[in-house]
């Protein structure tokens, strides 16, 4: 089952995101949903990159499925589309 990322990854929530996050940085395998994601800041991001590098670095897999057309938007204009997964059209799985 995926693990739902909140509709507003502002700054404001990077906190909240951090704590959602941090106890799944050791699962083998982790899908993340993307779907209700509506708001995104560039910390918002940059921390989702963080913990996906991070995870990469331990041999686990990530991915984000269904990705707003938001979250593909933002992660495009920061170059980080491709790191996150988020490449390809919304409704796809990344």
């Amino acid at each position: 089952m995926p693990l739902s990322l909140q509709a507003d990854l502002g700054i404001e929530q990077v906190a909240d995101l951090q704590a959602a996050l941090r106890p799944h940085l050791d699962d083998q395998v982790l899908e993340l949903s993307g779907a209700d994601v509506r708001r995104v800041h560039t910390a918002g991001l940059q921390l989702l990159h963080a913990f996906i590098r991070d995870r990469k670095a331990r041999g686990h897999t990530t991915t984000i499925t269904l990705a707003s057309p938001t979250l593909i938007d933002a992660a495009r204009q920061l170059a980080l589309a491709s790191s996150l997964g988020v490449d390809s059209t919304p409704g796809d799985a990344a």
